[in-house]
């Protein structure tokens, strides 16, 4: 379910608060991390900034850069907080709005590559780079700022992930930790995997190349996949092979890593 960014930080301002009553040692730490902040954007700039700061760069001037992204275009925002509500609706562990906007660092790791996308776009490459190398640091995700992520994004666990230059994914896409979405050869241009909608990808797949995987396809763990996947169908396997095909709901929102038959 999707909620607007006000309902969002308004839920997550009470949790907060009550959270930080039934434990009195994360009283400051509910404080600083949400309640200490007028509005959602100004939280988020403030969490994310403080986790890909550095001796040489510190918070204070990433968290600028940030406030500057977000003010500039504010679809940052708005995925967001789709990516906060795709983690409560598809997770079962996330049973509370803050949970991946304080702990899951798949969540923040792809905050952080929404603020390089706006860099890279507007042709400050070196603090575009700066982020992608930091992020990759403080999470263990690799995601390069060129790459295109849409909202509703879920990646769970995350250690592992890297998505490459040209990639494109689409919206309410759910991955798994370990997952590659990588080129194939030295050629420049259109060589990372561009994912439809809808596309759940589980733990450890390669996607590889400059393939499509159509909406609602579900590939399964341990998978290398090297050509296209049609819509609504699963592949299993090394190298990939369709094994089954979805006919109801999408992969990505209901987490349902079974194979059904073709």
């Amino acid at each position: 379910m999707s909620l607007s960014v006000a309902e969002l930080w308004s839920a997550m301002t009470t949790e907060a608060q009550q959270y930080g009553g039934n434990e009195p040692v994360l009283a400051s730490f509910y404080h600083a991390s949400i309640l200490n902040h007028p509005d959602f954007p100004a939280a988020l700039s403030f969490q994310i900034a403080g986790k890909l700061g550095c001796d040489s760069v510190p918070a204070m001037l990433v968290r600028d850069v940030f406030h500057e992204a977000m003010a500039a275009d504010p679809g940052i925002v708005r995925a967001a907080a789709d990516d906060i509500c795709a983690h409560f609706d598809r997770d079962p562990a996330c049973d509370h709005y803050g949970m991946p906007f304080l702990y899951f660092k798949g969540f923040q790791a792809v905050q952080g590559y929404r603020i390089a996308h706006w860099l890279w776009q507007q042709g400050r490459i070196s603090m575009a780079l700066f982020l992608q190398n930091r992020i990759a640091t403080a999470f263990d995700v690799d995601i390069h700022p060129a790459a295109t992520l849409g909202s509703g994004i879920m990646i769970d666990h995350a250690t592992g992930l890297v998505i490459g230059e040209t990639a494109v994914v689409g919206n309410n896409v759910s991955m798994l930790h370990s997952v590659t979405l990588g080129g194939c050869g030295s050629r420049r241009g259109l060589r990372h995997p561009r994912i439809g909608d809808g596309v759940l990808i589980s733990a450890g797949a390669k996607v590889l190349g400059g393939i499509n995987v159509g909406e609602g396809a579900k590939i399964a763990a341990g998978s290398v996949v090297l050509c296209d996947v049609g819509p609504f169908t699963t592949v299993a396997g090394v190298p990939a092979k369709q094994v089954g095909r979805e006919t109801n709901e999408l992969p990505a929102l209901n987490m349902d890593q079974n194979i059904d038959e073709a």
